[in-house]
């Protein structure tokens, strides 16, 4: 039996945090908010950096002519606990990204980049320096081919980039056709060795360790081929694998089918919930696969613990960033 616990933002609208399980308790304690911080055209990559106070996103890929794309990198200064937030608080940190998708911030607090790529430039996942803005390569081939569009990107705490490249890509018109399969791949810096973790996904999209990195959960968003369709015969579930060794990914085993639509975005709270995006808001699930709770906001697709205490999950839904004030907070990495 759940019962609804309703939230009435800033901006006057109302949402709700619905109750499945009594563990989703410790997630929102006794007075969860759900507040618009403000509206903007934010899609992929949302990062948080402390230091900053600011989220870093990509925004939703913008039509230049038929197979021709623009995405840009942004900038929301925060204010603390303070919302919305002005629009003059948002800046361009990179026009014209290479159509830039999944973010996340390695070991030296510089952001990586999923650059999907286009038709002429390849697609990367590359190093940004927010404070300078400078860009520089990490890794852009697997044994000299190409990427197919890199869609979203973790980094162990041995230093290890973790990444998914599906086909969206060549599936959406911007990308030639594939040379490579939907892999899973990890990046060793130290050996600059690339390697294929798995291959068994039709779409692989979303990825977060566990808080000890004992597992991998990997999203396959494979119900959604070329834009507008939906194939329910298709995986639209997220994946657990046991991390052997800190490096193979063993004993695979499915944690949940997701619905209504598909798992996007992922992340591990600091007991080991693991959060998914649906398309009617933030599905929560324990270590299990059980689904405990819902953060309902339709559109959800990806999102970030952030704040000072790592308890605000900043979400997109591709026309605003949203902010669930939690009980409990992101996991840290080891």
């Amino acid at each position: 039996m759940h019962h609804a616990i309703n939230t009435a933002n800033v901006a006057g609208n109302s949402s709700t945090f619905v109750v499945d399980s009594a563990e989703f308790q410790a997630v929102i304690g006794k007075d969860p908010q759900l507040v618009k911080v403000i509206a903007t055209d934010a899609h992929e990559g949302p990062v948080y950096l402390r230091e900053e106070d600011a989220l870093y996103f990509t925004t939703v890929p913008q039509v230049i002519s038929p197979g021709e794309f623009s995405v840009d990198i942004k900038r929301l200064a925060l204010n603390g606990n303070q919302f919305p937030v002005s629009p003059q608080n948002l800046s361009i940190v990179r026009k014209a990204a290479n159509m830039a998708n999944g973010m996340t911030l390695d070991r030296e607090g510089k952001l990586l980049v999923c650059e999907q790529g286009t038709k002429t430039e390849r697609s990367r996942i590359s190093r940004m320096d927010p404070r300078t803005g400078t860009m520089e390569t990490v890794v852009d081939n697997w044994g000299g081919l190409n990427f197919n569009s890199p869609n979203d990107v973790v980094v162990k705490s041995d230093g290890t980039i973790w990444f998914t490249d599906p086909a969206y890509g060549f599936l959406q018109g911007f990308r030639p056709e594939p040379v490579v399969g939907d892999y899973v791949y990890r990046y060793d810096p130290q050996s600059k060795q690339v390697s294929v973790v798995t291959d068994s996904f039709v779409k692989p999209n979303g990825l977060a360790f566990s808080p000890d990195e004992s597992v991998l959960y990997i999203t396959d968003s494979g119900a959604i081929e070329e834009p507008n369709s939906y194939h329910v015969n298709l995986p639209h579930h997220i994946i657990a694998f046991d991390v052997l060794e800190g490096r193979h990914l063993i004993n695979q085993r499915l944690l949940a089918a997701i619905t209504p639509g598909i798992p996007d975005g992922l992340k591990v709270d600091k007991l080991g919930n693991v959060y998914s995006s649906s398309s009617s808001g933030v599905q929560v699930l324990n270590p299990l696969g059980d689904l405990i709770g819902e953060i309902i906001l339709a559109g959800a697709t990806n999102f970030v613990f952030g704040g000072s205490q790592r308890n605000m999950l900043f979400i997109e839904t591709d026309n605003a960033i949203w902010a669930a004030v939690l009980a409990t907070a992101g996991a840290e990495r080891p």
